[in-house]
């Protein structure tokens, strides 16, 4: 369980096929990581399958680059990580599970000294769970959905979110991992299974 709060960005050392999925190596910025602990990176929960002082190695498997940008991954792009949430620490952001429900595309940047607004448009599978003013995890981060028409979701950044995590490089047409928030995927999972 993560929170969607961003503890930093790492870039990536090295990402690469190989039969059974891919191999995505990050710098290793915690002295305490341990060999199957689970990190979010760009909000897809990876277990570190490999590690040593200076990196953190995953694989991903086929199922997750079919539902995740992953696969997109290079040698030098950044990405945005947190670490499993400890049980009795302070829950910021919300519930997030690290489990991508798909791919969102960015449709709409408005950037300026104002404000910060991005629209992306969600697949159906995951456009049913959102709510205005309801959570949203784009890539990691969790985010409240500032407006809402059909598919397509606004989120409103602030400069600390634009600062702290990689939202702030990417451009118009970007593949986001997008995470429905939790209660909402429950509820109406509930509620669509109640009209057999």
């Amino acid at each position: 369980m993560f929170t969607g709060i961003i503890e930093r960005t790492l870039q990536v050392f090295h990402a690469s096929d190989h039969v059974g999925g891919r191999r995505i190596v990050l710098p290793n910025p915690w002295p305490d990581a341990a060999l199957g602990e689970s990190i979010a990176v760009d909000g897809v929960c990876l277990t570190i399958a490999d590690i040593d002082p200076m990196a953190l190695a995953f694989h991903v498997i086929p199922e997750t680059l079919d539902k995740t940008n992953l696969g997109n991954l290079a040698e030098g792009d950044s990405v945005n990580v947190e670490r499993a949430l400890r049980v009795g620490g302070r829950l910021d952001g919300h519930f997030v599970q690290g489990h991508v429900d798909g791919v969102g595309t960015f449709v709409n940047k408005i950037a300026n000294d104002d404000e910060w607004r991005f629209t992306i448009q969600a697949p159906p599978g995951v456009a049913k769970y959102l709510s205005p003013k309801g959570s949203i995890c784009v890539d990691g981060v969790s985010l409240t959905i500032a407006a809402l028409a059909g598919n397509r979701f606004e989120v409103a950044l602030i400069p600390t979110t634009l600062k702290l995590t990689t939202l702030a490089a990417r451009d118009v047409g970007y593949a986001f991992n997008l995470e429905a928030d939790l209660i909402a995927k429950q509820i109406v999972t509930f509620l669509d299974a109640r009209k057999l």
